[in-house]
C-alpha cells in the first residue's frame, strides 16, 4: 500500500513522473508475484523481509518561488516505517531549504539558484520516535536542482587583437570567448557568435574564432578595425535564448612591404676642405610609409666616389653623408655623383610599383677653400742613430708645404726642450743636441711643428721616433757572486760554485772567463755557455783556522769592440751540513767607510756649524741692541750700578759724557712713537752743564704720567755726597724729620724691631740722651 500511494502521488505530468510510474508498476508487480507464491504467515515472518530505501535522485527546478503549502518533490520509503516510525533529514539545506513530514514527502520552502548551488547532499535515516531508536541504517541520497535560461552571455572587458598586414585569407586574427553561468551541458549554457559589422573582411565560427576573409588589409589604408560581436544562448533554437553584444578592436600589424624612396632627386652641400674625415655633410632624407622599425633602406654610392664618401643610417632611418677623406680645394672644387636607395620587403604592395618612384638622386658636393696650415709629407718619421759619440750630427730631415695658393714659407721647430733633437728652422734637417745612451733610453719621441713663416699663421704638427742603436759601450758584470762558498767537508775538486756575466749591451755575445791571477787553492773552468765553475784544488778550510780568499776573474764579452772587465771574488769557508746545505760562514771585515757613512758625518758637521752661527748672531745681535738705545733709556744704564755713586766729583764711577752729549747727538732725539716719558721743552742750547741737564730730566720724571710714582734709586740716587745740591733720596732722610709715626713697629713684635730702630723713636735713647 506505501508503494502504490507513492506511485499515486509521483503520477504527475512530467517525464520523471513518468519514470517512477513504470518503477513503482514494476515494483508493485513483483510484489504481488512473491505473495502469490509464498503462503500466509504471521507478522514476524514479513518482517524478516530485506530492508530496502527507495529512491535514486530527486530534483527541484530553480528559481521557483516558495508555494503554500510547500512543494512536494519526493518521498521517502523503507519497509521498516510504520505508525510509529519518523523519518529524519540531515546534511545540506535538511530543515532549512528542504524538511520531511511524518508521510516521509520531502518539501522545499525556498527559491533555489542552480548557479550559486546545483546539488545537494542529504542524509536520511529511520527512528522510533517513542524510543529514540534508529530502526535502519542511514542512507544518503541527492537533490538535483534544475536549470533553467536565466543567465545571458558575458563577454569579458577590453577585447583586442591583431594581425599582420597582407596576411593570407582564413588567418586566425583573435579568439573570443564569451561565458555563460547556465548549465553547459544544456542549451542554456551553450553560446554561439555572430558579427554584427565587418562581415566583408572577417568571419567568426561558434568557438569564437575570427578569421579573415581576404588577404588585402593594409596598415597603410586602415591601421585599426571594431568589430561589433553578438553572442547567444540556446545557438540552435532561433527566437529565444539570452544575448550579449560588445566591440572587439583588431590591430592590423605594419610589415615591409613598402620601398624607400628619395624626397628629391637632387642633393647640395658645401664641404670646408680642411674638414677631419667622419665630417657629416648631409642627411639624404628617404621616404618609407612603413613603420620605423620596418623601415630598412640600403644606400649604394657611384664607382670612384665611394671610396671619398660614405653613407650610414640615422634613428630616423634616413641616410647621413659622411667623408671618408679630405677634400682639397686647389685639385677639385665640385664632386657630384649618383647614389641608388634599395630596400627588400616582405611581400609586393601595388604601392611600390610606379614610373614616380624616387630610388635614385644625384648629389652635389662644393668645395669651401679656407686657409689650411702646413701640411707634412709624412704624419709620422721613423729615424735611427748609433749610441755615443757621433761623426755627424744630423739624423735626417722633415718637409712641410703650404697647400693654399699663397704657398707660405715654412719654420720648423720643436717645442719640447727637454727633446735630444734640434730641428733647423728652414731646411727642416734634424740635428743631435747630446750624445745618446741606448741603455738610458732607447727611443725618443718628440712632435715637430711646421709654422707658416707669416704672423699668426697657422700650425700643424709631424710625430718622430729616434730609435738609438746599440754599441757595445759597456764592459760585462759578474753575477752568481753569493752561491761560491766553500765547505770544511770539501774535497779536491768539488765545484764549490758557478758564476755567470751580464752586460747591458744588446747583443754582447758570449763571455769568456779566466783567472787574472793564479790561486794554489781554486781553479775556474769556463762552460762555454756563458758561466764558468769554480773547483777546489785542496781542501783542509776551516772556519776558525781561515784567512781571506778572493778571487780575480777577468771577463771577456764577445762584442765589437771587445770589453774586458776584472772583479774581484771573495770565497767564504762555511760549515756544511750533507749536500751542501750552509749552517755557518766566516766573514772577513773590510776597512774603509762607505760613501753613505761619509755623507752622514758631513751633515752631522754642517749641522754643528750652523747651529753655533746661530748663537754667535743672537748674542752679537744683542750687544748691538743695548748700545743703539734712544736717550729716553740713558737711566737703564745707571741702574746696573749697586751704589749710589760718588757724586759730581766722581768720574770714574760714571760715564757723565753720555748725559752731557745727549744734547749733541741725533740718535738720542726722541721719536715719533711712544716714549717712557713725557715730551718736554728742552734747552734751546746745550753747554755741557751738568746742572742744567738734571734740571730737564727732573721736568721730565714731573710731567710723565706713567713713570713710577716714587723715588727710585735708579733716577735720583746718582747725585752723591759731594753734591752741593744734596740728595734728593728719601733714603738717607732722617726719620725724626717725618711726620709719621713709627712707633707702632715695636709692637709688632721681634721680627720689627731692626725697622723700628731706623725708622722709631728708640725710648733708651731718648731716656739716656736725658
Amino acid at each position: 500500500m506505501m508503494k502504490q500511494s507513492a506511485c499515486r502521488q509521483m503520477t504527475e505530468p512530467s517525464f520523471w513522473a513518468g519514470v517512477l510510474v513504470i518503477l513503482c508498476t514494476l515494483s508493485m508487480g513483483a510484489d504481488v508475484h512473491q505473495a502469490l507464491k509464498t503462503p500466509s504467515m504471521p507478522s514476524r515472518v514479513l518482517q524478516r523481509h530485506k530492508r530496502d530505501w527507495k529512491w535514486d535522485k530527486l530534483y527541484v527546478n530553480e528559481e521557483m518561488p516558495p508555494k503554500n503549502p510547500p512543494e512536494k518533490i519526493g518521498k521517502l520509503e523503507n519497509t521498516f516505517f510504520d505508525a510509529s516510525a519518523r523519518y529524519i533529514l540531515s546534511g545540506e539545506g535538511a530543515d532549512s531549504i528542504f524538511t520531511v513530514n511524518d508521510n516521509g514527502d520531502i518539501v522545499v520552502n525556498m527559491k533555489l539558484d542552480r548557479e550559486k548551488k546545483s546539488v545537494y547532499n542529504l542524509t536520511a535515516s529511520l527512528i522510533d520516535f517513542k524510543t529514540k531508536k534508529q530502526l535502519d541504517k542511514k542512507d544518503t541520497f541527492i537533490i538535483v536542482v534544475m536549470d533553467i535560461n536565466d543567465n545571458s552571455p558575458v563577454f569579458p572587458p577590453d577585447i583586442s587583437g591583431s594581425i599582420n598586414e597582407s596576411s593570407n585569407e582564413g588567418s586566425i586574427v583573435m579568439t573570443v570567448k564569451a561565458t555563460d553561468a547556465d548549465d553547459p551541458t544544456t542549451q542554456n549554457g551553450m553560446i554561439g557568435y555572430k558579427l554584427l559589422n565587418g562581415t566583408d573582411l572577417f568571419n567568426i565560427n561558434n568557438k569564437g574564432e575570427i578569421r579573415t576573409m581576404t588577404s588585402s588589409l593594409d596598415r597603410e589604408k586602415q591601421s585599426q578595425y571594431l568589430i561589433a560581436i553578438q553572442a547567444k544562448d540556446m545557438p540552435d533554437v532561433s527566437n529565444t535564448g539570452n544575448s550579449a553584444t560588445t566591440i572587439v578592436t583588431i590591430n592590423i600589424n605594419d610589415v615591409n612591404d613598402n620601398i624607400a624612396t628619395f624626397k628629391t632627386g637632387k642633393y647640395h652641400f658645401n664641404v670646408k676642405e680642411d674638414s677631419k674625415p667622419g665630417h657629416k655633410i648631409g642627411i639624404l632624407g628617404v621616404e618609407d610609409k612603413d613603420e620605423i622599425q620596418n623601415k630598412d633602406p640600403s644606400f649604394t654610392i657611384q664607382d670612384k666616389f665611394d671610396g671619398m664618401f660614405g653613407i650610414k643610417l640615422n634613428n630616423e632611418k634616413d641616410g647621413i653623408l659622411s667623408l671618408k677623406v679630405p677634400l682639397n680645394y686647389e685639385m677639385e672644387k665640385m664632386h657630384y655623383f649618383t647614389v641608388n636607395v634599395l630596400e627588400h620587403t616582405v611581400s609586393k604592395s601595388p604601392d611600390n610599383q610606379g614610373p614616380n618612384l624616387q630610388t635614385r638622386a644625384q648629389v652635389f658636393i662644393t668645395v669651401i677653400d679656407v686657409d689650411e696650415p702646413p701640411v707634412f709629407s709624412q704624419t709620422e718619421y721613423k729615424f735611427s742613430i748609433y749610441e755615443g759619440p757621433f761623426k755627424t750630427p744630423i739624423i735626417g730631415a722633415v718637409s712641410a708645404k703650404d697647400p693654399d695658393k699663397n704657398g707660405y714659407k715654412i719654420r720648423y721647430s720643436i717645442e719640447d726642450s727637454n727633446s735630444p733633437v734640434a730641428v733647423d728652422t728652414v731646411q727642416g734637417y734634424l740635428s743631435l743636441k747630446k750624445e745618446l745612451d741606448r741603455e738610458d733610453k732607447s727611443s725618443h719621441t718628440f712632435q715637430v711643428t711646421a709654422q707658416e713663416d707669416v704672423p699668426n699663421g697657422l700650425k700643424s704638427y709631424a710625430l718622430v721616433n729616434l730609435k738609438v742603436l746599440d754599441i757595445n759601450d759597456n764592459k760585462p758584470e759578474l753575477t752568481n757572486r753569493s752561491n761560491v762558498y766553500v765547505c770544511e767537508r770539501d774535497e779536491p775538486g768539488t765545484i764549490i760554485g758557478t758564476v755567470g756575466a751580464y752586460d747591458k749591451d744588446e747583443n754582447s755575445g758570449r763571455f769568456s772567463f779566466n783567472l787574472k791571477k793564479g790561486t794554489l787553492n781554486f781553479s775556474l773552468y769556463d762552460n762555454g755557455d756563458n758561466t764558468a765553475s769554480i773547483k777546489l784544488k785542496q781542501g783542509g778550510f776551516s772556519t776558525e783556522h781561515s784567512v781571506e780568499h778572493v778571487l780575480e776573474i777577468e771577463i771577456t764579452d764577445g762584442g765589437t769592440p771587445e770589453q774586458k772587465s776584472i772583479h774581484q771574488l771573495q770565497i767564504k769557508v762555511c760549515t756544511c751540513q750533507a749536500d751542501r746545505q750552509v749552517e755557518y760562514c766566516m766573514s772577513y771585515a773590510r776597512t774603509g767607510v762607505s760613501v753613505s757613512a761619509l755623507l752622514a758625518i758631513l751633515l752631522c758637521i754642517v749641522t754643528i756649524l750652523v747651529i753655533v752661527i746661530l748663537i754667535v748672531l743672537r748674542k752679537r745681535y744683542q750687544k748691538e741692541v743695548l748700545v743703539t738705545k734712544s736717550s729716553g733709556e740713558i737711566h737703564e744704564q745707571l741702574v746696573r750700578y749697586d751704589e749710589e755713586g760718588g757724586g759730581e766729583m766722581d768720574t770714574n764711577g760714571y760715564d757723565v759724557s753720555i748725559l752731557s752729549s745727549a744734547c749733541h747727538d741725533s740718535s738720542f732725539r726722541p721719536g715719533t712713537g711712544p716714549s717712557l716719558y713725557a715730551v718736554v721743552k728742552k734747552p734751546s742750547t746745550c753747554k755741557g752743564d751738568m746742572a742744567m741737564m738734571i734740571e730737564v730730566k727732573k721736568d721730565e720724571a714731573d710731567h710723565d704720567r706713567d713713570g713710577i710714582p716714587y723715588d727710585t734709586l735708579h733716577i735720583y740716587g746718582y747725585e752723591g755726597s759731594e753734591s752741593l745740591a744734596g740728595s734728593l733720596s728719601s733714603l738717607d732722610s732722617s726719620s725724626s724729620g717725618s711726620n709719621l709715626d713709627y712707633d707702632f713697629l715695636y709692637e709688632w713684635g721681634p721680627r720689627f724691631r731692626t725697622l723700628a730702630q731706623l725708622y722709631g723713636v728708640d725710648g733708651s735713647d731718648s731716656d739716656s740722651s736725658d
